[in-house]
């Protein structure tokens, strides 16, 4: 694994062993984990996701605490995968990285509690799993607009118009979070990145 732009943010780029009866990879090792992020994955949830080509869903994050972290990777298909840091006071607040997974690189990313996720469906049924530290809990769980031109996000015309929800398509920007105090904060997710003694 390694460190993506944004703290709080891993890569895993497993080894994919091919032969003629298809492939094998190890997509969680945890000691890998725990190295990597100097803290054990803790799992309350596995959710699995499918979309149609077009589909774009989040920016989505929760209240820290209690937090959610994921571990996210693609089964089928492919996805533009999105971590945004809208943690207020993070050095890195307001940006955002891309990462493509897909059902050839199997690649996944980690973001840990206070991140913002979301994704854009490039294929159709692209299938979508990811580990959750925290079970879904509504009242904790809010969303930025994935298309705020703050944000910037370059979304890739290859999957056509973005398809979001209701939800999606009302949730503020980014600074309208800001400014209704529903953003977490740099400070209050640091010592949930900390190694456990």
């Amino acid at each position: 694994m390694r460190p993506l732009t944004i703290d709080g943010a891993w890569l895993h780029e497993p080894v994919v062993h091919r032969d003629d009866r298809g492939a094998f990879h190890e997509w969680f090792r945890a000691p890998d984990f725990l190295t990597a992020t100097g803290a054990p994955l803790e799992l309350a949830q596995a959710n699995c996701s499918v979309s149609r080509r077009g589909a774009l869903r989040g920016v989505h994050f929760a209240d820290v605490p209690p937090g959610q972290a994921k571990y996210v990777t693609c089964l089928r298909g492919a996805v533009l995968d999105v971590v945004v840091d809208v943690r207020t006071g993070s050095p890195t607040y307001g940006q955002y990285e891309t990462v493509r997974l897909d059902d050839t690189s199997r690649h996944a990313v980690y973001l840990s509690a206070g991140l913002g996720h979301a994704f854009l469906a490039l294929t159709d049924d692209a299938t979508v799993i990811y580990l959750c530290s925290t079970g879904y809990q509504p009242e904790h769980e809010h969303g930025i607009h994935p298309l705020d031109p703050a944000l910037g996000i370059d979304w890739p015309d290859e999957a056509g118009v973005p398809l979001l929800s209701a939800k999606d398509a009302a949730a503020p920007t980014l600074e309208e979070a800001r400014r209704a105090g529903i953003l977490p904060s740099y400070a209050a997710c640091r010592p949930a990145y900390a190694p456990t003694p």
